[in-house]
């Protein structure tokens, strides 16, 4: 399966929390910024897009907690395309949620080249 079905797949099996998630940034209801979701790059898919102000949103589920190496691997890549990159969990997302999109608009409101804010 290549990446654009993949994308299309893992759009219609969404977590709880990428469906919360996603009815925040949607349709430019986040500070006026557009999101995609589930979109391919690379040999990637990210959980979150803003193209505009490069930024990549991931929100992970308890199996991330075993998979660091890739995980790791996927930020450096998507560094190394110029993009930044914000990790949620799961919990964060339906716990916290107005504070992630706090932290998400506060990351796209900061210049280009400057770094994430801190958590």
């Amino acid at each position: 399966m290549d990446n654009t079905a993949r994308a299309k797949e893992l759009r219609r099996h969404a977590t709880e929390s990428e469906r919360v998630l996603w009815s925040r940034l949607r349709a430019r209801r986040a500070g006026g910024f557009k999101f995609r979701r589930q979109h391919p790059m690379g040999n990637f898919i990210a959980d979150f897009a803003c193209l505009s102000e490069r930024l990549i949103i991931e929100v992970d589920g308890p199996g991330h907690s075993k998979r660091g190496g890739e995980d790791a691997a996927r930020d450096s890549w998507f560094q190394a395309q110029g993009f930044r990159v914000l990790r949620f969990s799961d919990e964060e997302v339906l716990r916290a949620t107005a504070l992630v999109l706090e932290r998400i608009l506060r990351c796209c409101e900061m210049p280009e080249g400057k770094t994430s804010p801190a958590p």
